[in-house]
């Protein structure tokens, strides 16, 4: 059982409904809580994808897997709620 890498689908889903709630607030939108989770979920694949891309690794400037995968998930998903508006308009 690895528990630095990752962390399993109940810690999933509890991080990717913490970033929707995060990307929800910060964004000033009101999805409700199962599609905060997805919002989440798929945030935490892009902010993955841009930290590795932009070479920053949380794991390093964090002690602890928790606070990383939520900074990312929640960078992620703002950037996903951002990127729909862009496509979808306001």
């Amino acid at each position: 059982m690895d528990l630095g890498g990752g962390v399993g689908w109940i810690g999933t889903l509890f991080i990717g409904a913490l970033a929707g709630i995060i990307a929800d607030k910060v964004m000033k939108t009101n999805h409700g809580l199962l599609m905060n989770i997805v919002i989440g979920i798929v945030g935490s694949y892009i902010g993955a994808f841009l930290a590795n891309a932009l070479g920053i690794q949380l794991g390093e400037i964090f002690s602890g897997w928790f606070w990383g995968n939520l900074i990312v998930a929640a960078v992620g998903a703002v950037v996903l709620i951002w990127l729909l508006r862009l496509v979808r308009g306001r």
